[in-house]
């Protein structure tokens, strides 16, 4: 099996000997460990594919490491010229402007190269593509106000947001060489829902599912990403057709209770302590807690080997390299 058909085996919740991985960094932990990461993986056809420039250094490191995902960015749209009215309290009485960013063709032509030079599974990632959409506008707490006091307005906004997502998203999904695609918003907290669960059914949701149908009908996988504790929507997740749900943070959830609860539809990836094992463990525990997570949440499929959150600059490297190098003997990379 290739690096493709490994994601796919896992998304389908075909039980394999082997369990695809991807994982990443976050920008301050690119800046530390991307050269020693670069030259201890990236060999051979990976680096002469980098050379060539064929893939960017990026997709060299992230392919190098195992990753069996590789992740594009693109064209989007972004609030332009916000006025200071939305930064107060009071919601405003009016919608802002928006502008669109990125190139089509430029989008197009990088996952055209990526398919032709890898076996990876190809994923556009859309952060912030909803709900934090409109918390980029307003304020996480003017927004979050709006939702318990203004959910009229916070109704508009958000149908706004979707109805652009609708528009920009229509125009990439049938991007030859896509695979999938990931919307982005947090809606949890270490400790719960940043809203009840009936406001996120009665102004989230709707949106949400216009979206993955969308995203469905092109043939895609739908893959959410989502912070925090989201134990009480989960099964409306399942309900609605997500395939794959991102990060499933340990510290915040019992991700081997939510494996039995919804793993039997929604693919996780994710799942190993960016807040405790990575940064303050040993090499030889990151090691055992990996093999522990992915044991656990493989059983009849359904899982992709990763860090419950990017890898940030405090993971001590040889730590980052015992995950690196267990999730690709996991996959049968290495």
């Amino acid at each position: 099996m290739n690096r493709y058909e490994k994601v796919r085996a896992a998304i389908d919740h075909r039980q394999t000997e082997f369990i695809p991985s991807c994982i990443h960094l976050d920008g301050e932990g690119i800046e530390k460990y991307f050269d020693p990461l670069f030259e201890r993986y990236v060999k051979g056809d990976v680096r002469e594919r980098y050379l060539a420039g064929e893939i960017s250094r990026r997709h060299a490191v992230y392919y190098g490491i195992g990753n069996h995902v590789l992740t594009v960015s693109c064209p989007w749209w972004q609030w332009y010229d916000l006025p200071p009215a939305y930064a107060e309290e009071e919601a405003p009485d009016f919608l802002p402007k928006t502008i669109g960013t990125g190139s089509y063709e430029a989008f197009a032509k990088q996952v055209k190269a990526l398919k032709e030079s890898t076996d990876a599974y190809i994923l556009v990632t859309i952060w912030g593509s909803h709900f934090e959409k409109a918390n980029f506008a307003r304020g996480i707490e003017n927004f979050l106000a709006d939702l318990a006091g203004d959910p009229e307005y916070a109704e508009k906004l958000l149908k706004f947001i979707i109805h652009k997502n609708m528009v920009m998203l229509e125009n990439i999904i049938h991007t030859p060489g896509l695979d999938g695609i990931l919307l982005g918003s947090d809606w949890g907290s270490q400790k719960d829902l940043l809203m009840s669960p009936t406001t996120w059914r009665e102004l989230i949701r709707p949106g949400e599912i216009q979206e993955y149908e969308l995203i469905r009908s092109a043939g895609l996988d739908v893959w959410v990403h989502s912070c925090g504790d989201i134990r009480r929507i989960l099964p409306d997740l399942k309900e609605m057709g997500v395939d794959v749900l991102n990060p499933i943070q340990p510290e915040c959830m019992d991700i081997y209770k939510i494996k039995e609860e919804v793993g039997d539809r929604i693919c996780f990836w994710g799942g190993v302590s960016t807040q405790q094992i990575l940064p303050y463990g040993t090499p030889e525990q990151v090691r055992a807690e990996t093999l522990k997570v992915a044991g656990a949440l493989s059983r009849g499929g359904g899982y992709i080997t990763a860090p419950s959150q990017e890898i940030q600059k405090d993971v001590p490297f040889e730590n980052l390299c015992a995950l690196i190098d267990t999730a690709a003997e996991l996959s049968g990379i290495r």
